[in-house]
């Protein structure tokens, strides 16, 4: 399968922008959490599919009086409502989904199946309704807090670790987030975003999970990305890698988004 479709944009390994790298010479990242804010801004205000190789390795925190928990994120999913059928926004624009369409660096927390929430960083300029969906990651901080949150209701047997935030109801629970968080700013706030320092050099995408339709065209929207090789990725992982041989770039160009 060739690298996902979307935005006329090549990454190329080891630039810059606005004080982040995305060089593929490090396969284990480390976070970079000096970015000013507008530089976090600039971050996600950018296309969702050049963004979301780039999120995987990063720190997603919030601190709240019971103490602070950090995530690494290590899976995601991309959601386009100008042409995705998946999307909440594929539709227009509503009170549910409104956060899709604000401005970058903000969360978009929605309630799902009636029985969990879910959380998306926003993408793009205002106006363009795009996210990323967190499916997973490990907890890096407050792992005790996390898993008291995870374990609330009785359990014949706990959890091991890399479970505590696989899936996106399970990331939600950890940070113990509702819909009182939908719009919270990563920045200034309770919570926080610092993007890897370095790109994985085993990334995998495929199609998204849980999707049916138009939008679970594999072809068109092989929009899930996560970490190769890390334990708290989603059960079906992908085999699809990006390409970050040769120039160590990744193309993702194809149709206007």
């Amino acid at each position: 399968m060739t690298a996902p479709r979307g935005s006329d944009t090549r990454i190329a390994s080891g630039a810059s922008r606005g004080g982040f790298s995305v060089s593929s010479r490090s396969a284990t990242p480390t976070v970079d959490s000096g970015l000013s804010a507008q530089q976090l801004t600039d971050f996600f205000d950018r296309p969702v599919l050049e963004v979301a190789p780039q999120v995987l390795g990063g720190v997603l925190s919030r601190s709240t009086p019971e103490g602070t928990v950090a995530i690494r994120i290590t899976e995601v999913e991309a959601y386009d409502g100008r042409t995705d059928p998946a999307s909440h926004a594929f539709r227009g624009q509503t009170a549910r989904n409104s956060s899709m369409f604000g401005a970058p660096a903000r969360l978009y927390c929605y309630f799902i199946y009636g029985i969990h929430h879910s959380l998306n960083l926003v993408c793009g300029p205002i106006g363009t309704p795009t996210g990323l969906l967190v499916r997973a990651g490990e907890v890096v901080e407050g792992i005790d807090l996390a898993r008291r949150r995870r374990e609330a209701k009785p359990r014949k047997h706990p959890l091991p670790d890399a479970a505590l935030a696989r899936g996106p109801g399970c990331v939600a629970s950890c940070f113990d987030a509702d819909l009182s968080q939908d719009g919270a700013s990563l920045i200034g706030g309770s919570w926080s975003f610092a993007p890897p320092a370095t790109l994985s050099t085993d990334i995998r995408f495929g199609p998204r999970i849980g999707v049916k339709g138009e939008g679970a065209d594999p072809h068109r929207f092989a929009w899930r990305f996560h970490l190769g090789g890390e334990p708290s990725v989603s059960a079906r992982k992908s085999t699809d890698r990006l390409d970050l041989g040769g120039n160590s770039s990744i193309d993702l160009r194809g149709h206007d988004l």
